[in-house]
């Protein structure tokens, strides 16, 4: 089965107790903590760290705060062995202390592999009722009083070779391409998860906000339960002083997921996500050739480059890639 999802995402920042605020108000719970580092536990087991400016995370092509390091999860001793020997060829290994082995690929995003064992984690949503179909009768939706998520869905980078990436990441690692935004990014799954995506890749000289050209951390899912929840997170943040989503709620088309973003001290944005598509090895991937129709099903705010709604396309791509 080899990677199994996301472990771990190392964050380097430049304000750490700002930056800890941020993720104690967000909804996640402190593993530990010390003048250096911020670490947090998700129910899953996987995790996030908060590494200072004296931190030590390996160099690479990242440029700015966020995630500078992302250790992905390997099912067994044996898939971590076939996987180091194969990057061994042609890639400099480095075994850190907490056994991972390091290495950067050659398009600069630092990453690490290590044995995970993921933690089954229990969700119960609501059951939704509309008019001629009442499955909640006598009975209100639960009431909650902050976001908790639970998983670690999937992480975001922009960069110039975002195709050479894929191909690495397909090549070298297993994954499977799940979608394609022709000129915009590729949605990138681990073998051993259901996720529609753990990775996706964006086209850094894309004609987006915020795309340069440079290689740059973009941001990381957090999966929560349902639309209260997420709801109940955005206002919370709001109520604690931070800057709310520009696009406000929303749901992605091409992956059905719910979404909302918030702008994040620690580099990129932190997104609540709920109600995403799973898919597995008999899932036929789609090529969106026209990006923004693949983007959103429909967004709060609208953004000026969805002012005008886009026409209705896409194909079915080769499986082969």
């Amino acid at each position: 089965m080899a990677i199994n999802g996301i472990m771990t995402l190392r964050y380097r920042v430049g304000d750490l107790v700002t930056c800890g605020r941020f993720f104690d108000d967000f909804g996640l719970t402190r593993a530990d903590c010390t003048d250096e580092v911020i670490a947090y536990g998700l129910d899953e087991g996987s995790s996030i760290e908060l590494h200072g400016p004296q931190n030590s995370l390996p160099s690479g092509a990242i440029q700015g705060n966020g995630v500078h390091e992302v250790v992905w999860g390997v099912s067994s001793a044996e898939a971590l062995n076939r996987l180091a020997d194969d990057l061994a060829r042609d890639h400099e290994l480095r075994e850190a202390p907490d056994g991972s082995m390091r290495f950067i690929p050659p398009f600069g995003i630092p990453m690490a592999l290590k044995i995970f064992t993921r933690k089954a984690v229990a969700f119960s949503p609501e059951p939704v009722n509309a008019p001629g179909h009442v499955v909640r009768l006598n009975t209100h939706r639960k009431w909650r009083k902050r976001a908790r998520p639970k998983v670690l869905q999937h992480v975001v980078f922009q960069t110039p070779d975002f195709e050479a990436a894929t191909a690495f990441m397909r090549d070298r690692l297993g994954f499977r391409i799940t979608d394609i935004q022709d000129g915009f990014g590729m949605y990138l799954r681990a073998p051993g998860t259901i996720n529609h995506h753990n990775l996706l890749l964006l086209n850094a000289n894309a004609s987006l906000p915020g795309c340069d050209g440079k290689t740059r951390f973009h941001h990381a899912n957090f999966g929560v339960e349902d639309l209260d929840e997420i709801m109940l997170g955005a206002n919370h943040m709001q109520r604690c002083g931070w800057e709310p989503s520009h696009v406000g709620l929303g749901r992605h088309r091409i992956d059905s997921s719910l979404f909302y973003y918030l702008p994040c001290p620690a580099g990129g944005e932190a997104e609540y996500g709920a109600d995403p598509d799973f898919v597995d090895d008999s899932w036929v991937p789609r090529r969106w050739t026209l990006p923004l129709f693949g983007y959103a099903h429909f967004t709060h705010n609208l953004p000026h480059f969805l002012m005008h709604a886009p026409e209705w396309r896409y194909e079915y791509a080769d499986p082969a890639g």
